[in-house]
């Protein structure tokens, strides 16, 4: 489990193919420190678990579903990653609850600014704008936000100047693809409520 707060952005070093999808190494500092093998980190919001550890980096194996399914997929040799270590019981809940599980991928399609920070659009699919609303949460490469409008095609949030230096999610960010997760809050209601709910929409 993780919180959405970055604690610091890596740069992935190498990508080599393996039978089972590929392995990236990834270079840090900080996401190392106490990291073990068999940990989980979260890599651009990906929940992914350690098979080696270097000196300044650690390893992680991508099956091809996560390289599929997420924007994992596309990372190669110099792309800068967003990185968190699981969260310790007892830890600040800085962000929200996030699992690590990408419910989809969505594409920055926008950045306006606006006083010191910038409003960002991100067109999203279906099954993940399903439990997107107004001043919730959602996480976007990792980055546990607060939405600020939703719209039938995606939705958009607004970042401080401190979450686009810490993060990937600068200005360079626009036409990237970005990995979406729902706060797993509206997925839980929603699996509650729906045997309750007859046909047409009334229960």
């Amino acid at each position: 489990m993780f919180t959405g707060v970055v604690e610091e952005t890596g740069t992935v070093r190498e990508r080599t193919a393996g039978t089972a999808g590929a392995r990236l190494v990834v270079g840090c500092g900080v996401v190392r420190e106490g990291l073990a093998i068999g940990d989980s980190v979260a890599v651009n919001g990906a929940c992914l678990t350690v098979v080696e550890m270097g000196d300044d980096s650690f390893s992680v194996d991508c099956v091809e579903e996560t390289l599929r399914r997420t924007s994992v997929g596309d990372c190669e040799p110099g792309d800068t990653v967003n990185l968190e270590r699981a969260m310790r019981v007892g830890d600040r809940l800085g962000g929200h609850i996030v699992q690590g599980h990408v419910d989809g991928t969505g594409t920055v399609r926008g950045i306006t600014p606006e006083g010191d920070g910038v409003l960002m659009s991100v067109a999203a699919p279906d099954e993940v704008l399903r439990y997107v609303v107004e001043k919730g949460s959602v996480t976007v490469d990792g980055v546990s936000l607060t939405v600020a409008s939703r719209q039938p095609d995606g939705f958009t949030i607004a970042l401080i100047p401190h979450t686009m230096a810490a993060t990937t999610l600068g200005s360079d960010a626009i036409g990237r693809r970005v990995n979406l997760e729902a706060d797993v809050v509206a997925k839980y209601v929603e699996a509650l409520v729906r045997p309750h709910i007859a046909p047409g929409g009334t229960s």
